[in-house]
């Protein structure tokens, strides 16, 4: 007991940011870079390699190492291991917190996750209704409807929504395909042309393979267009154009659905926007592919083949 009573006397140990806070005025101007970078985004470490947070904070790597050294750190390794005690791995409140959202508590009653959740989605898709380039996405439809392929390209989350643009253009007269997985995405964008049009989905811009397949299609010629959340992404970096859809911090971490909703806003917008540079075989082909699923909906109040329609009332067993 007694063991147990100092444990719970003893002060917790300095955190990343307290150890930041404490040593802003020793840092020369380069680490003050890096210390503004982290309390703005303090979870960077966990989803960046040292290179990229020394390019994201405008440093070289080198000057990350000591950053983490003056700190009190054996190197970028074990300061990430700073990083992610702070956030909570090992505490359940905390991390609640970090994969499900700072904005949502265990203990909110229904109709508070409710409010909260619709809060999310709101401000996700205003804000990127107030800062999407209409002119750009615009632009982009034209491209699409006069190219001779259109590739698209996702992982994970972003895959899905890759397949869905794919299915919609489709349905519109566009020879579209959707990839999600890196090989056969490299094997087709190595056979674009400057006829073609490749777009990439990734909500951080920083998927490793979404950025090789974007890469290899823009050096066999393609048109090439990155939608993320960041507009300093290295997907955004090497696209010819950059469309930004808005990812509220704080909810759903890490997959958060309202960011899927913002991609989906958008490329509800660029499909609305094909499908006007060819209204008529828009149409015709909308029509087409309607009646061809048409026979597989059921009527109201029509029961389906095999399950009592037109059985003779005599045959119904008792």
């Amino acid at each position: 007991m007694e063991a147990v009573a100092r444990d719970l006397a003893a002060p917790a140990p300095l955190g990343v940011r307290e150890r930041i806070l404490a040593k802003t005025s020793e840092l020369s101007a380069a680490m003050t870079k890096i210390a503004d970078h982290l309390l703005r985004n303090p979870s960077a470490p966990l989803e960046l390699s040292i290179t990229e947070l020394a390019e994201d904070a405008g440093v070289s790597p080198a000057t990350v190492t000591r950053f983490c050294r003056s700190l009190g750190y054996a190197g970028y390794v074990s300061f990430r291991v700073g990083v992610a005690s702070d956030i909570g791995r090992g505490d359940a409140q905390e991390s609640w917190r970090a994969d499900i959202g700072r904005a949502f508590n265990p203990q909110d009653e229904p109709d508070e996750v409710l409010r909260s959740l619709l809060h999310a989605h709101t401000i996700s898709l205003s804000t990127t209704a107030d800062q999407v380039d209409v002119g750009k996405v615009h632009d982009l439809a034209r491209r699409i409807a006069d190219c001779r392929h259109l590739d698209i390209y996702g992982i994970g989350g972003s895959g899905g929504m890759a397949a869905e643009l794919a299915a919609r253009m489709y349905r519109v007269g566009i020879n579209a395909h959707a990839w999600q997985e890196v090989h056969v995405g490299l094997t087709s964008a190595a056979l674009q042309d400057e006829k073609c049009v490749a777009l990439a989905i990734s909500n951080t811009g920083r998927t490793e393979e979404t950025i090789q397949m974007l890469t290899q299609a823009r050096s066999s010629g393609a048109y090439t267009v990155a939608l993320t959340s960041s507009p300093t992404s290295p997907l955004a970096a090497i696209a010819d154009v950059h469309v930004t859809t808005f990812a509220p911090d704080g909810y759903l971490q890490p997959d958060d659905l309202s960011a899927k909703h913002a991609q989906l806003f958008v490329l509800d917008l660029l499909y609305l926007l094909i499908a006007q540079q060819n209204f008529n075989q828009t149409v015709t082909m909308l029509a087409a592919s309607a009646m061809a699923v048409s026979g597989h909906r059921r009527t109201v109040g029509k029961p389906r083949r095999g399950h009592g329609a037109g059985r003779p009332k005599s045959a119904v067993p008792p």
